[in-house]
């Protein structure tokens, strides 16, 4: 699948997929030694009760394989979802990171106001987020010439790397089945979570409704709440 653009230099892919709606039908109907060989009446019906009632195990029945390019600061967060997942991700104790660092928009640079657990975000005003945005440009550079600078010094790259900031480009190879993806999903695609993050979860979600329809279609009519 080709890359999906994400923030200014991000992406994500779908490497690998064995996932369908047919897939959950069959992990439910095995329960009564029941088999469809493809989608039949009353199966899209029998999806949206095994998601209603958090039936969860016959979501889990099925793979999907993404690679995503996204600033460290944002693989922070993501990597918080464990469960039914596997992370590999480029290691800067191996290979030396590419100066690619992610400086957000004008329309999404924000301010924070408010207290712990009930901030409230604005964009900053223009003035603000041109000065913000030059000086993180300019900030990321002269890091990334140090850490090139250590390392040309022969310092070891697992080192070298601590001069480099949490806007830099990383990237990963991350499996998981449609339970947990869901689980990502909720929170991830949420208006309530940080919008980097958000921006990876909505195209996720996008490709998730392509390959089993109606199960993601049942699990957005539910609110999102995870099986």
């Amino acid at each position: 699948m080709k890359e999906i653009q994400v923030l200014d230099k991000g992406f994500i892919s779908l490497e690998g997929v064995l996932a369908d709606d047919l897939s959950v039908v069959n992990s439910a109907r095995v329960s009564f030694n029941k088999h469809h060989h493809e989608m039949e009446d009353g199966d899209d019906k029998l999806i949206g009760f095994l998601m209603t009632n958090r039936h969860g195990t016959p979501f889990e029945q099925n793979f999907f394989r993404f690679k995503v390019k996204a600033p460290i600061f944002v693989f922070r967060e993501w990597h918080r979802h464990r469960i039914g997942i596997s992370i590999n991700e480029w290691s800067a104790r191996y290979s030396e990171l590419k100066n690619e660092f992610y400086i957000p928009s004008t329309e999404n640079t924000r301010q924070q106001i408010g207290k712990a657990g009930h901030y409230i975000y604005q964009t900053a005003p223009s003035i603000v987020s041109s000065w913000f945005q030059e000086k993180l440009e300019i900030q990321s550079q002269k890091d990334f010439q140090l850490y090139q600078e250590a390392l040309q010094h022969g310092i070891a790259k697992e080192q070298a790397r601590f001069f480099l900031p949490v806007n830099i480009y990383s990237e990963m190879y991350w499996a998981c089945n449609a339970r947990s993806l869901m689980a990502f999903l909720s929170l991830r695609n949420n208006e309530k979570a940080m919008w980097e993050i958000r921006e990876y979860a909505k195209v996720l979600e996008s490709i998730f409704l392509e390959h089993m329809p109606i199960t993601a279609t049942c699990f957005i009519a539910g609110g999102r709440i995870t099986p």
